[in-house]
């Protein structure tokens, strides 16, 4: 049995409601994150703190963490994302050093055999040809709407049982007919105060999937965006967390 993560994107206390929770059922054996630790939320340092100082995590990278990666490092910024470079900078700017090269070594993919079912982590789809790609030539496909249909074109004929992705924030849950695809859902991208994510069991003769909410208090979290004068903040409060504190206002 393992937990699948996507999308924390800098949420420290909905990372910390999740893991709380994975802890306490004591029957998850990994977990693995799909990307996007970092950048739309301020908590960088936190959040990776959190995940580096565990053994039972497997993570992956998504296009915010290159991104922001890239910026570090002094190489191409995507030119399709100019209106979250000064955004990148912010975030780089502030991440410790000590986790660049912790974030630089991890893969872009993983794959495994569990039980003799094949499972498949990425961030999103990554045409063949841009498997090696750079950040910068945006290797990563277009977002397409949750559906089965757009699943199987989007991913094409894979010789896998389970496909775990993030990316887009919704979640998506499909069982095709050789293929399951799952996105939990941004763990730290809500309009309401909960942290997704699924928990995964594989038996020799079926993949069962729980998608789960972890509720925890947002308030401060959003209130740091002004705290901190994180940039693009007014946008990013309104598109990835609903305008919650305006609506309770």
């Amino acid at each position: 049995m393992f937990a699948v993560l996507a999308d924390i994107h800098g949420n420290a206390p909905a990372l910390q409601a999740v893991l709380y929770e994975i802890d306490n059922r004591k029957d998850i054996e990994h977990i693995y994150s799909l990307g996007d630790m970092i950048a739309i939320g301020p908590d960088t340092n936190a959040v990776l703190e959190l995940l580096f100082s565990r053994d039972d995590i497997s993570m992956i990278t998504g296009n915010h963490d290159e991104a922001v990666l890239a910026i570090i490092k002094g190489e191409p910024h995507p030119l399709s994302h100019p209106h979250v470079k000064e955004h990148h900078e912010w975030i780089a700017k502030g991440m410790d050093k000590k986790f660049i090269s912790k974030l630089d070594e991890l893969p872009r993919f993983i794959r495994k055999d569990m039980l003799g079912h094949s499972v498949y982590f990425t961030h999103y789809h990554v045409e063949d040809k841009k498997i090696d790609a750079h950040i910068s030539d945006d290797p990563y496909a277009r977002i397409v709407q949750p559906s089965l249909e757009n699943m199987e074109k989007l991913f094409g004929p894979q010789d896998v049982d389970l496909i775990c992705f993030g990316h887009h924030h919704p979640v998506h849950f499909f069982k095709g007919a050789h293929t399951t695809y799952l996105n939990p859902g941004s763990l730290g991208c809500a309009e309401d105060s909960v942290a997704r994510y699924a928990v995964v069991t594989i038996e020799v003769n079926e993949i069962q999937v729980e998608l789960v909410e972890a509720p925890y208090d947002n308030t401060e979290f959003l209130l740091s965006y002004e705290k901190l004068k994180v940039p693009t903040r007014n946008f990013i409060l309104k598109a990835f967390h609903g305008n919650q504190l305006k609506r309770s206002e």
